[in-house]
């Protein structure tokens, strides 16, 4: 069966089954839920062979409990998001028994385009909004992960008829292909650059599109944060999945007098987090050996340019004799616009460190550059913070700590910009995929008479004009 073929199969079962009634889509949630919880320990062990290494708890907490989290609260929540919305009518409609509302309706087949580096999570967490909504989707993932992928395609038939949810698996052209189909909704997750192919290939069908895509998102150090507790906490969300996430802190943001400060305090962080590498079960190794020698190749362009490099490796590994594809985290002081780690995202566990002078020149920073899908604030200034929030763009915001506001279920996510368009998770993820269907219920009064609407015109006309332009 081709992808077509798998597309208007599925889009004849939606329209066979309108409408969803909220029992079949609290099932599809349900079922979803128990193939990732049924399946944990599976999912764990392909998702560590695909990267070389990674953290058995941390594809845990990142990838299991975070895919069925989102789909057991949309499960819960789905009878309160579901509920049609009364809205008001205007006057004298309203008086005349004249009523309004909102209802929302799935609106088919949802595509969904996944990444590589959460490829549980960031197929799960999309679905919990695609079923709510009472749509049916097709995933394509990624050809990074293949066991992943290939583990998907083996579990789906168990839960699931091909025509409720179907995985999709191959290369760039395959991709090419699938976000060439004439989707009700298409959401890609990945890099900016891909991005723009994909929203070119949907513009052709009109596929309504939602980007989640990245960027260099920055965490500011203000004069008044806790140093100590600002460096582990960006440290941490640097060095989780090895820095391989779209909201990694990307740089960091400092007060020139607290630059040597901050550096010890990430420093001492990620060596008290992590005390060894090469053989630490916590530390996860970068996915392949292509995004590697991409890291590597940063710093490298880092170093001869100028900057001070500094590798976090508090046991003095030998990484060099290593296939592993563990990379330590590189402090990077004196980064310069020239450099690769100031020009591209990351992606990986390399923190240059910018100086600023005042905070309005680091919000300067921040605002030269492409608007990013998250920004992180460190201080205890409530006047500096507002000034911060209200005088930069970006998709999220975590304050006094990193990567958080993915993880609260009822915050929209999703970039602006550059870093993506459009949102989801939650009621968010509801609206993302449903169709808002406004609906308008006339009284059996002559209102089009009453309202001078009803030729011949006159005098009633006239006075309705009026009553409305003032």
């Amino acid at each position: 069966m081709t992808m077509r073929d798998l597309l208007d199969a599925q889009r004849a079962a939606f329209m066979a089954e309108l409408p969803v009634s909220l029992d079949i889509r609290k099932d599809r949630l349900k079922r979803a839920a128990a193939m990732v919880r049924d399946n944990a320990a599976r999912f764990c062990d392909v998702l560590s062979e695909d990267f070389g290494h990674r953290s058995r708890q941390q594809s845990m907490i990142t990838d299991i409990a975070a895919s069925v989290s989102p789909l057991d609260h949309a499960r819960k929540s789905l009878d309160r998001w579901a509920r049609r919305e009364k809205k008001p009518v205007m006057f004298p409609l309203g008086l005349l028994g004249a009523k309004a509302w909102v209802e929302y309706q799935p609106k088919g087949v949802v595509g969904i385009i996944s990444p590589w580096n959460f490829p549980v999570n960031l197929v799960m967490s999309p679905l919990a909004g695609v079923f709510a909504a009472g749509n049916r989707a097709m995933v394509k993932t990624s050809e990074f992960t293949p066991a992943t992928a290939a583990l998907f395609e083996e579990l789906a038939p168990n839960y699931f008829d091909p025509t409720e949810l179907a995985f999709v698996s191959g290369g760039p052209d395959v991709g090419k292909d699938f976000a060439s189909l004439p989707f009700d909704h298409l959401l890609f997750t990945g890099a900016t650059g891909i991005g723009r192919h994909i929203l070119h290939a949907a513009a052709d069908n009109l596929t309504p599109v939602t980007l989640e895509l990245g960027g260099k998102s920055p965490a500011i150090l203000g004069r008044s944060a806790n140093l100590e507790q600002a460096t582990e906490r960006v440290a941490m969300g640097k060095m989780l999945n090895a820095g391989q996430i779209c909201i990694a802190p990307d740089y960091l943001m400092v007060a020139a007098e607290q630059e040597a400060e901050a550096v010890d305090g990430l420093v001492a962080a990620a060596s008290a987090m992590y005390p060894t590498l090469l053989s630490n079960p916590d530390y996860t190794s970068i996915v392949n050996d292509r995004h590697y020698e991409r890291l590597t190749a940063a710093i490298d362009d880092a170093r001869v340019k100028g900057a001070e490099v500094i590798v976090v490796d508090p046991a003095r590994e030998d990484f060099g004799a290593s296939n592993a594809r563990k990379l330590p985290l590189h402090i990077v002081r004196n980064p310069t616009d020239d450099m690769v780690v100031m020009q591209e995202e990351i992606f990986g566990p390399i923190l240059p460190v910018r100086k600023y002078d005042s905070i309005d020149g680091a919000i300067a920073e921040v605002n030269r550059r492409d608007r990013p899908l998250a920004l992180y604030y460190f201080g205890s200034d409530a006047g500096e913070r507002r000034k911060v929030l209200d005088r930069t763009i970006s998709g999220g915001v975590s304050l006094d700590d990193t990567i958080f506001h993915v993880s609260m279920e009822e915050l929209p996510f999703g970039g602006i910009g550059p870093s993506g368009m459009g949102a989801y998770h939650g009621e968010a993820g509801f609206r993302t995929f449903s169709h808002a269907k406004s609906v308008f219920k006339q009284s059996r009064l002559d209102v089009a008479r009453l309202g001078g609407l009803k030729p011949p015109y006159g005098k009633v006309t006239d006075t309705a004009i009026k009553r409305q332009i003032g």
